[in-house]
């Protein structure tokens, strides 16, 4: 009893490490889609043109992929190494690479709402004498985070999952754990680790149909 509390609790410590690189990417990711979109819906041409092929080349490459390259790139290119020596770095270079790549995907989602909008709400705003910043956050985005909660929910949802990939460069997170066991010949702490997902995504699928809800507020 005692050695399955004390797996049990080592399967939660590996999970918060989940937790906490869930938390940090949407804290970063989110914000940074929405720029990432407005750059590629720029009327300069030169940076629309960069931005999309920023966002093609992150979301055609495996999300692995970048978090190896993020981490060990610098150090196989001779450049200086940003991140910080032991777990501390590789939890920040794991949660840097998370944040590009669901920026991206996050950026199309917002692009996607952001026209779906009728153009004839900026055009009312224009001749209500709005300038542009005010249609974008009083009228358009309103009518845009209705639009895109959906989409954005199942991309969140994936997110818990993904979150399994940082054990590529030894991030210690649940899954690793459950592993360092079933190496033992104990194969149930990996299967374990689905409840774990579960009971998270579940939280997570009541709390987003809350937010529909509560954001009924247009009628799409």
């Amino acid at each position: 009893m005692q050695e399955t509390l004390a797996i049990v609790g080592r399967l939660c410590g590996g999970f918060w490490l989940n937790c906490q690189l869930f938390g940090l990417t949407l804290l970063f990711a989110v914000p940074l889609g929405l720029v990432v979109a407005l750059g590629s819906m720029a009327r300069f041409a030169p940076l629309r043109g960069a931005v999309k092929t920023f966002v093609w080349v992150i979301r055609g490459t495996p999300l692995m992929l970048q978090v190896i390259v993020l981490y060990l790139g610098p150090g196989l290119m001779g450049l200086h190494n940003p991140w910080p020596s032991g777990s501390a770095g590789r939890l920040a270079a794991a949660v840097a690479a998370f944040v590009i790549n669901y920026a991206c995907y996050f950026s199309e989602i917002y692009r996607g709402g952001i026209e779906a909008v009728p153009r004839g709400q900026t055009e009312a705003g224009q001749v209500l004498g709005m300038t542009r910043t005010q249609i974008f956050f009083k009228v358009t985005l309103l009518q845009v985070i209705k639009r895109i909660l959906p989409p954005m929910g199942n991309e969140v949802i994936t997110l818990v999952k993904d979150t399994s990939l940082a054990n590529t460069i030894a991030n210690v997170e649940i899954i690793m754990t459950a592993r360092e066991y079933g190496s033992r010949g104990l194969i149930w702490p990996l299967f374990s680790t689905a409840l774990f997902f579960l009971a998270f995504v579940g939280a997570l699928t009541l709390l987003l149909g809350w937010l529909e809800k509560r954001l009924d507020y247009f009628r799409c």
